[in-house]
């Protein structure tokens, strides 16, 4: 199976009865206690814009479809489907931190809450789960802990700095150090495909001033620039004090490879969606 990627790996492709998913080098070889998963277009029953393992429940395929597209993916990964916890993404920085009494939520179809887009929790066997299908997430697992979080960020919410304000709720609710999380950004639409207008650029520059911006921000169209959201995000994970080594950017862009992974700028509003998942064990 050809992926198109960076030249760099920092990924890994896994597949369990047809089911396709991907998983960071970072987590893996670390030999963390947790499970964690990026699904992919490949191995579900959905079809068209939506197939075929789309995890959006949407108005463009059927429940039915939603659902045993969801178990498919549980079980391939090996992650605990009926303690599943998941945002309520509306692309702002609020974190939402998991305890027993959101466990469980009745899988995606009823939350206990709205407008969250990270959450953190230290219960075992509980997967805290995003919706992805450009924008960036992103898993972080604080070792001297043991907890994790699962954020999601687009251009909002990465300038808004999510990624910090999850990083700070680990530290406030756990006693996490910022030197002890790793994190794990993407996959999500790189630079090449992310085009945005100069008010959107100059967000990114007041937050995180000219030296940083320039990183992440490079001219492209007249008014436009091309904007590299993965790198954003680990920006601000580093002003939140993780170490450099401890951040990995996943190799694979959503929008470069839209045959495996739904892409928003690619297929627009009438599409699949992608989740990404991680659990103590």
């Amino acid at each position: 199976m050809y992926w198109k990627k960076k030249n760099y790996k920092t990924t890994s492709v896994k597949q369990n009865n047809k089911v396709t998913w991907i998983e960071f080098d970072l987590l893996n070889d670390r030999s963390y206690p947790v499970r964690h998963a990026f699904s992919t277009r490949l191995g579900g029953v959905s079809r068209g814009n939506t197939g075929s393992m789309n995890l959006r429940r949407c108005v463009y395929d059927s429940d039915e479809n939603y659902c045993t597209n969801i178990h498919r993916f549980f079980d391939a990964a090996g992650l605990s489907f009926d303690n599943l916890v998941a945002t309520h993404q509306t692309h702002t920085v609020n974190v939402h931190t998991v305890t027993q009494e959101d466990v469980p939520t009745g899988t995606l179809f009823d939350r206990q809450f709205e407008d969250i887009d990270a959450l953190v929790t230290n219960l075992k066997h509980v997967p805290l789960v995003c919706s992805f299908a450009d924008c960036i997430p992103i898993f972080l697992y604080a070792a001297d802990v043991d907890a994790i979080g699962m954020a999601h960020a687009g251009w909002r919410g990465c300038v808004g700095d999510i990624a910090g304000e999850t990083v700070r709720r680990l530290v406030s609710e756990y006693g996490a150090k910022p030197e002890n999380i790793s994190a794990c950004i993407g996959p999500g639409i790189c630079s090449d495909c992310y085009e945005v207008g100069c008010e959107v650029a100059e967000r990114f520059r007041e937050r995180l001033g000219e030296e940083r911006a320039s990183l992440i921000l490079k001219p492209g169209r007249e008014g436009h620039f091309q904007l590299d959201l993965l790198a954003a995000n680990r920006e601000f994970l580093l002003l939140a004090g993780l170490h450099e080594d401890n951040i990995a950017i996943s190799d694979i862009c959503t929008a470069c490879n839209p045959d495996k992974l739904f892409s928003h700028r690619v297929l627009g509003p009438v599409r699949g969606g992608q989740i990404g998942v991680i659990e103590l064990i």
